[in-house]
């Protein structure tokens, strides 16, 4: 039995009664006094251990490479505690112990606690900031930015394994404050992606585990280097351009001033003038739900803002096809609001649309349900930029040349794949036409407004409002069939 101190019962009794003096006593009173002699020793001893045992248990628990050992080996958490020695086994079954009632969980194998959704490397008891990370990627392969959809990979699964790897997690992504500027879909690439969250630092606390925003040289050069580190571990179509320290109220989505995507395409015979003529009509604050892909579940406010809108050559070539690019600029956009306006303003680059197909578009009175048309492609879809007040990103001289070396072994892997299709083309003869193609006529283009169209909000939320209320219905009154 065991007392709120530590000692023993029968210690803590023996300890009020001193021993009397040996001189005088018979062989009874002689083997008392020598049995609370020993008593008093080990409760001596145990207080000692138990002193001890607290001091280690708190050096463990705030050593990152016990954290770390844990991690590697999949091994549960090991919590201990100062107090009585006393075994229990918790919900799930594990056994673990007690001092003074609280439990020491014993280290638990990682086949018997393997938790989905778990992050590897998470150090909770280290120092943390919060910082920005600048992002690009080449989204060729991957199924978009965010990792929500349950389609592997993505690129914001990979970050998260390289931060685990790296042991840079401090929590989960709730408990890490992560957020994200832009959800990028499927194929997109980007070159200005932007998130924030806590990581491991190397810098000392200030009273808590988080600390203050600080921006000087010295800062920087104590710090650990993350963009070094974490392009070590990522693929090789990811990469961190650069970090910055950010203020604790700073939210990767909405402290976002601006977003610049830019979209890349063979000028060929489009007529470019029309299209800037029709582009110019989207700058502004309009009601954009004709272009995008509507989510009347979550999203209630199609108007958006365009600050910019321009198309102009990326001076590149290639037999005699010349790359030319629209950049686009705004405060947000909506669900594949870009690749729409895109589609849109190839039909007026082709000569099948008129550039006041844009204005018809906008007006939400005059056509309030979207035509049914197919958005452009995504690969040729780059983030280019994401504007904030404050941010300023930096990148070590080791991390920005081995950044420098990287992409330029890209470049040269893609340019010689180039050349080896244009050698494989030219290896290639082109065969004459056949009497049959002359047959064929081309597929003649309905006009956008003459289409059929898609649901309007309106309706698309009235049937979110049926379904909702078909749901709460009791099972004893079904809906009553119409006549």
């Amino acid at each position: 039995m065991t007392t709120e101190g530590g000692g023993h019962d029968c210690a803590k009794v023996l300890e009020s009664e001193p021993p009397l003096p040996l001189q005088g006593l018979d062989g009874r009173d002689r083997d008392r006094d020598l049995i609370v002699e020993e008593l008093m020793s080990l409760r001596n001893r145990i207080e000692e251990l138990e002193l001890e045992n607290a001091r280690l248990a708190s050096h463990m628990a705030n050593c990152p490479c016990q954290k770390m050992l844990d991690s590697d080996l999949g091994l549960g958490s090991c919590e201990v505690t100062r107090g009585n020695n006393m075994s229990q086994q918790d919900d799930s079954g594990s056994s673990s112990s007690l001092y003074d009632g609280k439990p020491i969980r014993c280290a638990e194998k990682k086949f018997r606690h393997k938790k989905s959704g778990c992050y590897q490397g998470v150090l909770h008891h280290h120092a943390k900031r919060y910082i920005a990370l600048k992002i690009m990627y080449f989204g060729q392969r991957f199924y978009g930015f965010a990792s929500e959809a349950q389609m592997d990979p993505t690129i914001e699964s990979e970050i998260f394994k390289a931060l685990a790897k790296t042991k840079l997690l401090v929590g989960d992504k709730e408990k890490s404050c992560y957020s994200r500027c832009g959800r990028t879909d499927k194929g997109v690439s980007s070159i200005g992606q932007v998130i924030l969250l806590f990581v491991r630092s190397n810098l000392k606390d200030t009273g808590g585990h988080e600390n203050p925003v600080e921006t000087g040289p010295e800062y920087i050069c104590e710090e650990i280097d993350y963009v070094k580190v974490l392009n070590r571990v990522l693929p090789k179509d990811i990469r961190v351009i650069g970090w910055c320290p950010a203020p604790p109220n700073f939210h990767a989505r909405f402290s976002c001033l601006s977003r610049q995507y830019k979209y890349l395409f063979w000028r060929e015979d489009l007529d470019i003038s029309a299209m800037d003529l029709a582009s110019k009509k989207f700058i502004g604050e309009h009601d954009f739900r004709n272009f995008c892909k509507m989510d009347a579940a979550n999203v209630h406010n199609y108007k958006r803002q365009i600050t910019s809108f321009e198309i102009s050559s990326c001076n590149q070539r290639s037999d005699c096809k010349e790359v030319w690019a629209m950049t686009i600029r705004g405060s947000a956009f909506l669900w594949h609001q870009v690749r729409c306006m895109v589609a849109v303003l190839f039909m007026i680059g082709q000569g099948l649309e008129s550039p006041t197909v844009i204005d018809e578009l906008l007006d939400i009175n005059r056509t309030p349900r979207k035509p049914q048309y197919v958005m452009a492609a995504e690969l040729p879809l780059i983030l280019e930029s994401c504007e904030f007040n404050g941010l300023h990103f930096v990148s070590s001289s080791d991390a920005g040349r081995a950044l420098h070396d990287h992409l330029k072994n890209e470049f040269q892997t893609f340019m010689l794949q180039a050349t080896f299709f244009q050698e494989a083309l030219s290896s290639v003869s082109i065969p004459g036409r056949s009497p049959l193609e002359h047959c064929k006529k081309k597929s003649a283009h309905i006009p956008l407004m003459s289409r059929p169209t898609e649901p309007s909000y309106e309706e698309r939320r009235a049937k979110l409002s049926m379904r909702a209320n078909c749901k709460n219905l009791p099972a004893d009154k079904p809906l009553k069939s119409a006549n």
